[in-house]
């Protein structure tokens, strides 16, 4: 069951970050609700990969609070964070799959290190999760033998392998063409509604967002700008917000 502040399974408030006197984040308020895709808009280097990163504890903020299935991530130790991680899935920007294993142990690789499943149960939950993502054809393959559109399905595969509550995404359509891109964004989009997954995308991809996302966040100088529908984003009338659109187009 998943634990949440108000039915928030995830909840920020005034999260600060710098890096060297630069400001990144400069005072973020974000709620998820249980069930929402939250699509995270904004140019190259406005802080959202690292707001990523401090949600799961990978960087500490300078203040602020950050509480994840109700726990306040900066100030658990490691051992208590990484029981948080495994109700997590991460999907990495480059899909960061073991180049020395095949497909189908890069799937299994949380299996065995987290789970007490025997062998066959750990080969049949492989074949679901691959299958789930359309990769089941390929799971003798290494990842050098795959396009980068079929290695971030299989980097999706592992992270839905140890059935996470929260899926925090950085820019899965990053570095595909059009087509692969498009693929990706449906396959976010039956994963929500096939799981009622909590997550949170990482895009600059505003196509790919409005195919998935239940509210777009936009983010410029380390602030949210504008958070709502494509439709109140569309009719917003700051000049960040019109300028981002345009471009996106």
């Amino acid at each position: 069951m998943q634990d949440s502040v108000d039915g928030h399974p995830i909840v920020v408030k005034a999260l600060r970050k710098s890096f060297s006197g630069r400001t990144v984040l400069n005072g973020i308020d974000l709620q998820v609700e249980t069930g929402e895709t939250v699509a995270l808009l904004g140019r190259s280097g406005t802080g959202k990969s690292v707001f990523l990163k401090l949600l799961i504890g990978l960087q500490l903020p300078d203040s602020g609070s950050i509480r994840l299935c109700g726990r306040e991530i900066p100030a658990l130790g490691l051992n208590q964070l990484n029981e948080v991680r495994m109700r997590v899935g991460f999907l990495f920007q480059q899909a960061a799959l073991y180049d020395s294993l095949t497909v189908e142990e890069n799937v299994a690789f949380p299996l065995e290190r987290h789970t007490k499943l025997t062998a066959v149960e750990r080969e049949r939950r492989v074949k679901e999760l691959l299958a789930s993502v359309g990769m089941q054809q390929d799971l003798k393959k290494m990842p050098s033998q795959i396009s980068g559109g079929m290695q971030k399905r299989v980097g999706l595969a592992r992270a839905l392998a140890l059935d996470p509550e929260i899926l925090l995404f950085d820019e899965p359509t990053s570095g595909l063409d059009p087509i692969t891109a498009s693929e990706i964004a449906q396959l976010i989009r039956a994963l929500k509604e096939r799981r009622r997954l909590t997550a949170i995308v990482v895009t600059h991809d505003i196509h790919s967002a409005r195919t998935f996302a239940d509210r777009l966040v936009l983010m410029h100088d380390g602030n949210i700008v504008i958070e709502g529908t494509i439709e109140s984003l569309q009719n917003s009338r700051d000049e960040f917000v019109v300028r981002f659109l345009g471009e996106a187009a």
